[in-house]
């Protein structure tokens, strides 16, 4: 038999050359060029700019939402601010030609073809690192090995994965950065439409809140991101927007829920996951208990107790637990509410929503616990008790909440404050004399006796929280741990 034959060292050289067309032209692929950057990039690049901390970065994000857009449009930045081009590499280990060999060698292969061996002063980019075995470990010896000059960036939208392997083997070492699906002020932006929220003087003691001066427009596209507004492409495509369903089901859903869930977790009846992640999808904003999930999907409680595990870790869904009205948590919490990650997804599996359907305030509810997840580890909880819930509270260690949210598609609210008596009843229960209730497009501050609403419209409100979660996220992210080694 004859010896099977791996490929050549010069065919490797090649391919990086193709990938690294700024070595001689020093543009991006004309494919990647003139795309607007997310408002997540300048953290981004900020962060692999800083060199005298020894890190290397995890880029993580789900399917589709911009993660190797925005490492071209960091390699063009690098060179428009005077990087030389020949010290920036980037590779895709997807590509079969870089089966099974390792980050240093292929490093070296880099450095090969650009005649370069001085071992400092690269940026190295790593694209779908998942697909290489082991691929935690090849990259902490590296940012051992090499002299702190060198920056190391990998990314891979097998997310849950990622996030095991990173926290397993690269404390001290990595910095993970998470790119979630677009926030509604992300949406907007990328539209050219930011033109529509304004900041109008408010009184000194009520919230600075944003507004507009054409709710028509502005909730029209609050429509479109809950329809369409969670990736990119189908924001930037109408086409795609035609039949978002084959886009993001294909390219999105069923990779991970098919490929990246099973691999991992050694899931074997990938049919079983995919009923209950439609039953959930379907549903998203209510409140379930294992019992009717098991009923609805035709999974067993100790199966589904698992797949929600593992689709929260692939960050597909989010999980909030019940406190009762005195805020305390539930020693066995038998019943959660489930919200998408990306209220997109709903879309994509089923048909678009309109603001008439009956499950649209559920998709509003969706929308606003999604602008939160860019917070981080916010500790969000829903109030129940018998005959009484209050959508959204955030609870701290001492389980005292720090403010209530009740969700409304609806301005009726703002002439009936009384209506709203799960609200009331928890707030005089826990001592709070605020709490916030989305209008349609109705911003109005609302006295009732001792307490006081503030009625903000929910595109408004989520594009409040995706702005303020930006601003915290880049106060915070930066210089996390000085203390890191360093040459």
């Amino acid at each position: 038999m004859a010896k099977l034959r791996s490929f050549a060292e010069d065919l490797i050289i090649k391919r990086i050359r193709l990938e690294n067309p700024w070595w001689e032209t020093a543009l991006i692929p004309p494919d990647f060029q003139g795309y607007k950057t997310r408002l997540y990039f300048e953290l981004f690049y900020r962060l692999n700019t800083q060199r005298q901390i020894k890190r290397a970065t995890v880029l993580m994000g789900t399917r589709r939402v911009g993660k190797t857009v925005m490492l071209l449009q960091m390699v063009q930045r690098l060179i428009k601010e005077g990087t030389p081009p020949g010290k920036i590499c980037f590779l895709s280990i997807d590509a079969p030609i870089y089966n099974n060999i390792a980050l240093e060698e292929l490093f070296g292969l880099c450095q090969k073809a650009l005649n370069d061996r001085s071992n400092k002063d690269f940026y190295i980019i790593f694209d779908e690192i998942q697909y290489l075995k082991n691929w935690e470990v090849h990259l902490k010896s590296m940012v051992d090995l090499y002299p702190s000059s060198n920056r190391f960036i990998v990314s891979g939208s097998a997310a849950a994965a990622l996030k095991l392997k990173s926290n397993e083997s690269g404390a001290g070492r990595f910095t993970e950065f998470m790119l979630p699906p677009l926030t509604f002020q992300e949406y907007l932006h990328l539209k050219g439409l930011s033109y529509l929220i304004t900041f109008p003087d408010m009184e000194d003691d009520a919230p600075a809140f944003p507004s507009t001066d054409d709710w028509q427009t502005l909730n029209g596209h609050f429509l479109q991101y809950i329809n369409f507004g969670g990736y990119p492409e189908v924001v930037l495509n109408e086409k795609i927007q035609q039949d978002p369903g084959k886009f993001v089901r294909s390219d999105i859903i069923d990779k991970v829920l098919l490929r990246d869930l099973p691999s991992l977790y050694g899931i074997r009846d990938v049919q079983e996951l995919n009923s209950l992640f439609n039953v959930i999808a379907y549903n998203s904003g209510n409140e379930f208990n294992l019992e009717g999930l098991s009923q609805e999907s035709g999974v067993d409680k100790l199966t589904i107790r698992k797949y929600i595990e593992y689709l929260e870790a692939a960050f597909l869904i989010k999980i909030l637990y019940p406190v009762g009205i005195n805020t305390k948590k539930f020693q066995r919490a038998s019943r959660f509410k489930i919200y998408l990650t990306n209220p997109s997804m709903r879309c994509a599996l089923f048909a678009p929503i309109a603001p008439t359907d009956d499950h649209f305030g559920q998709m509003v509810e969706t929308a606003i616990v999604a602008q939160w997840l860019h917070e981080g580890n916010i500790p969000l909880h829903f109030a129940a008790w018998t005959g009484g819930e209050v959508d959204i509270v955030v609870v701290s260690p001492e389980q005292k909440p720090y403010w209530a949210l009740e969700v409304k598609w609806s301005n009726q609210y703002v002439k009936s404050p009384g209506r709203l008596k799960s609200l009331i009843r928890y707030c005089r229960q826990n001592g709070l004399d605020n709490a916030l209730v989305t209008s349609i497009d109705k911003f109005e501050r609302v006295q009732m006796q001792e307490l006081t609403f503030y009625n903000i419209p929910a595109a408004t409100y989520c594009y409040i929280i995706g702005k303020n979660s930006l601003i915290n996220r880049s106060s915070s992210f930066l210089f996390p741990d000085v203390a890191d080694p360093v040459d």
